[in-house]
């Protein structure tokens, strides 16, 4: 008693302590329990967020930090976690487990119904193939991952001696429908209690006819769908008319069938990202592909005259003659000017090939010269015996410089301090780069210094987007207007400008700048301040047109899919102007529809406007900017996308990636229909990701889109056939496929039902384990896996007539109709086979055993061959392998079946008989429907 309040008094004192420290928003409760608190700071540590932190790299010298491996992983397993991982996928669905339920029910001998493996087979056997299935595709996944992760890079490193040499690595090694089904087996059970009575042990015959119409749940449906699935992509891989295609899903071929929108990128998707100059505009005149030998010519003639200038003699001269020079190059100097900021600002790098040496093997004095000289000199002296390649971050900056070769100015060499370029009389400029401001997307242009060798002359040099180059040069009347007349033409606009400094105003220039890039806070900001101040009254030199070529045949791919009732969204980066003109010539918009341009909005107020005036227009292609649609999804979500989704054609134009991907999601919640995204570039790999079927395309861009989709194709009208021929097959095979297993669970326990029902509602099996199990594999899986062959019409009709791809979007080939039909068809069948065994039966049970399951076997083989619409020798085959199969069982199987019984003609009649009664009024029906009610193929075949 008293220690009480001295407990009390210490607790009121640690209260006291407690109430005075800082309270946290979330106070958390300490648990007294020790192995609590170590389970909890395990799982902090293994999932606590990742530390960022600046990284200190030495060059030549090994990292004593540790960081995340330079590899790439697309891996769903390693060893250790594969058999997990994969079991607990596959007991997840509701199938799988209520099968793995019912065959450990087996080990209860009140339950038994039979042998172990009448239900543990079948369920390894589907265990077994899933397995194989997983451990394939992920072991491709790893040798695509080796692929990437092997290609090989250079690598800074310190040799012995103490220089600094370069190794080529390894990129690896651098280091910076189921539940309608159980409620049918649950209401089936039930009823044969209910007439059975619920009287004794009852739950022990409820769960034993639970046990005996199980097969009504097909365990072998997804084994089947799944194996389905990996022959149809092995059919697309081994497609000759689509070469280079690779299948990195196989789970989701008949996805391809039910796509209604189609999500595209433009460059390097609708276009080849092969770029070709094609215009140059100076203001008071244009030069296209058809004038630039004009180009070329004056560019010479410049060079030229300022060579003569460097060594005419002082005083020679006449006025007239220096005044007729001057006013010849005061024609060309523009045209000199523009090439030579083409020429200068860019981040491209010439690489050269030694070609086969033209000397002769003894010529050492040839030879002795080549090595004497330097790199420039060399391919300045010996250009026939060397080719370039040019290197750059974006094909728009290469084909500007080999546009500038082709007119005289080329660039022979370049490195992190100078570049030397080489005019028409063969003549090498040298300049030093004393600034590099490169290409951001938030910058949207790219500026360099240079100091040319010869002159001294200090020249800033700018190119950019128009957006933020028409406030950075000088005013000009003509700027956006032919800026806007090159988009319309499907141009990717650049705007070239300069600026001259002095020695004074560049040192300033590089103080101001070093200062800003050692700055502690802020950095970025400082530093970009430094750079705009140059950006100010910069002298317009002219403005540069690329074309993005169309890939092979995009308008009749485009047109296909629009007719197969695919609806086409382009989502892309470019301007406006850029992205109408490649909508119109690669006929994403159809001639027949009208253009909406959507103004740009920035409130409430006039994103109704404009979605109200939207709504005027009849049958017209939408396109709108990112920075509009975000206004119209935030305030008006539902009715724009009502009326988007309405539109024939979307263009989505200045949309980031990340509004690419909610696009996507979008569609899908709207509409609830299937989208599929195709792209080739790092920036549409999350749109890829987010829709229901993701394709790439590998391209120039690299291989990251292609890497991270479902499928890959390597070109954009290979699209059509994708779609059209092989998602259109899966779809339909694994329809009939589906149905047909589902056809084969119910026929058997219809017969079991009727069985149970005439003999007092006893709740034994009507077939021993062994036929049970050879009917769910050898006597039936062969012809009914063959209808993956199948098919209704050529591929040939199929891209001849888009429509017919149309029907599958409206789910007919797999519906509730459709599967009702099945039911029918299987309950009747089933009480045909079993009434007829039981009427026509004579003396023994066995009797009934041989002719019903023998007419169940028939009625199944007959029912493919009914169902099969384009015969293949592998279905033929299928079917008489079956067929031979079970007649040796009849043979070999003495327990089963009365030998002598089933060597009589009466046999051999009343399975014939039950047999027909059972398969010929479907095969009558089907005629008279092909006849009177023709589907849509058949009028084409």
């Amino acid at each position: 008693m008293a220690s009480s309040p001295l407990c009390l008094m210490e607790m009121t004192s640690s209260t006291t302590q407690l109430v005075k420290e800082d309270i946290p928003l979330i106070s958390k409760p300490r648990e007294s329990n020790v192995f609590v608190r170590c389970c909890q700071w395990i799982w902090r540590r293994c999932k606590r967020e990742q530390e960022l932190r600046a990284r200190t790299l030495t060059i030549g010298r090994q990292s004593t930090e540790k960081f995340p491996a330079n590899v790439i992983r697309n891996q769903k397993y390693n060893v250790i976690t594969f058999l997990p991982k994969v079991l607990f996928q596959q007991f997840k669905f509701f199938l799988n487990l209520y099968f793995l339920l019912m065959a450990m029910s087996q080990f209860i001998p009140e339950l038994r119904l039979g042998y172990l493996y009448t239900y543990w087979g079948p369920l390894c056997f589907v265990l077994m193939v899933t397995i194989s299935r997983e451990a394939v595709d992920d072991f491709r996944r790893h040798q695509r991952d080796n692929e990437v992760n092997s290609q090989k890079y250079k690598r800074l490193v310190r040799a012995r001696d103490g220089s600094v040499i370069t190794e080529l690595v390894p990129s690896s090694k651098l280091c910076v429908g189921d539940l309608v089904l159980f409620a049918a087996v649950i209401g089936l059970a039930f009823v044969m209690m209910c007439l059975k009575g619920f009287s004794g042990p009852w739950y022990r015959y409820m769960f034993r006819f639970v046990l005996l119409f199980s097969y009504i749940i097909p365990i072998s449906l997804r084994v089947n769908l799944d194996m389905g699935k990996a022959f149809y992509s092995w059919s697309m891989q081994r497609d000759q008319e689509m070469p280079d295609t690779v299948v990195r899903c196989t789970t989701i071929p008949e996805e391809l069938g039910r796509i209604s929108y189609l999500l595209t990128d433009k460059t390097g998707t609708l276009t080849q990202n092969s770029m070709v100059f094609k215009k140059l505009h100076l203001g008071t005149v244009s030069y296209g592909s058809e004038t630039f030998d004009q180009v070329k010519q004056q560019v010479t003639t410049a060079y030229a005259g300022s060579a003569a200038d460097s060594v005419s003699p002082a005083g020679g001269g006449k006025v007239a003659g220096a005044a007729q020079q001057k006013i010849r190059r005061s024609e060309h100097s523009r045209v000199q000017e523009a090439v030579k900021a083409v020429a200068l600002c860019h981040n491209v790098t010439p690489v050269w090939e030694q070609a086969v040496a033209s000397a002769a093997p003894g010529d050492g004095a040839a030879t002795a010269t080549e090595e004497s000289q330097s790199e420039a000199d060399q391919h300045y002296y010996n250009r026939s015996n060397s080719q370039v390649t040019y290197q750059a971050s974006s094909p728009d900056e290469v084909a500007l410089v080999k546009w500038t070769e082709e007119v005289g100015l080329a660039v022979i060499k370049r490195d992190l301090v100078s570049m030397t370029l080489r005019t028409p009389n063969n003549q090498v400029m040298e300049f030093a780069v004393l600034q590099m401001f490169p290409f951001t997307s938030e910058t949207k242009r790219m500026g360099i210094i240079v100091k040319d060798q010869q002159t001294g002359e200090i020249i800033f040099y700018l190119k950019g987007a128009d957006v933020v180059m028409s406030t950075i040069v000088q005013y000009t009347d003509w700027l956006d207007e032919e800026c806007g007349n090159m988009a319309r033409e499907g141009l990717r606009t650049l705007v070239v400008a300069k600026k001259t400094l002095t020695e004074e105003q560049y040192l300033d220039f590089e103080t101001r700048y070093n200062a800003a890039r050692m700055s502690v806070s802020d950095r970025g900001s400082r530093v970009a301040a430094v750079i705009e101040s140059l950006e100010r009254e910069m002298e317009l030199l002219c403005v540069t047109g690329v074309e993005d070529r169309l890939q092979d045949k995009v308008r009749p791919t485009l047109e296909l899919l629009r007719n197969a009732g695919i609806k086409v969204w382009m989502l892309t980066g470019d301007k406006l102007e850029t992205a109408c003109c490649i909508a119109k010539s690669s006929r994403l918009v159809s001639r027949t529809h009208e253009l909406y341009v959507f103004s740009p909005v920035v409130t409430r107020t006039d994103a109704h406007l404009q979605i109200n005036a939207f709504r005027k227009k009849q049958d017209a292609a939408l396109i709108i900017t990112g920075d509009s649609l975000e206004v119209c999804l935030n305030f008006y979500q539902n009715e724009f996308l009502d009326l988007a989704c309405r539109s024939p054609a979307v263009v989505c134009c200045r949309c980031s990636p990340t509004q690419k991907a909610q696009v996507v999601r979008l569609i899908q919640e709207h509409t609830g229909k299937r989208a599929a995204a195709v792209g080739d570039g790092g920036n549409d790999v999350s749109m890829i990701q987010a829709a229901d079927t993701g394709i790439g395309i590998a391209g120039l861009e690299g291989r990251q889109a292609s890497l991270a989709a479902d499928f890959s194709i390597s070109q954009f009208s290979h699209l059509a056939r994708l779609l059209l021929v092989h998602g259109r097959y899966s779809y339909k095979r694994s329809a009939s496929l589906s149905q047909f297993v589902i056809h084969r669970g119910l026929i058997i326990s219809t017969m079991q039902a009727i069985f149970c029902t005439v003999f007092y509602f006893a709740s034994v099996p009507l077939y021993q384990g062994i036929l049970m199990v050879g009917y769910a594999t050898v006597y039936t899986m062969f012809p009914v896996f063959s209808l993956v062959l199948d098919r209704d019409v050529s591929d040939k009709i199929v891209l001849t007539y888009p429509e017919l791809y149309k029907e599958l979007s409206k789910g007919r080939s797999l519906s509730f109709k459709t599967f009702f039909m099945w039911v029918l068809i299987s309950i009747y069948q089933g009480g045909v086979i079993m009434y007829g065994a039981l009427v026509l039966f004579e003396d023994e049970f066995i009797h009934i055993v041989a002719i019903s399951f023998t007419a169940l076997i028939l009625t199944e083989l007959v029912m493919v061959a009914l169902t099969v619409r384009t015969w293949h020798y592998i279905i033929v085959l299928a079917e008489l392998i079956s067929l031979l199969i079970y007649l040796l069982s009849l043979v070999l199987l003495k327990g089963t079946f009365d030998a002598n019984f089933i060597q009589t003609s009466d046999f051999l009649w009343k399975t014939t008989a039950i047999t027909l009664v059972s398969c010929l009024p479907l095969y009558i029906l089907k005629f008279l429907r092909k006849k009177f009610s023709p589907p849509s193929y058949s009028k084409l075949s």
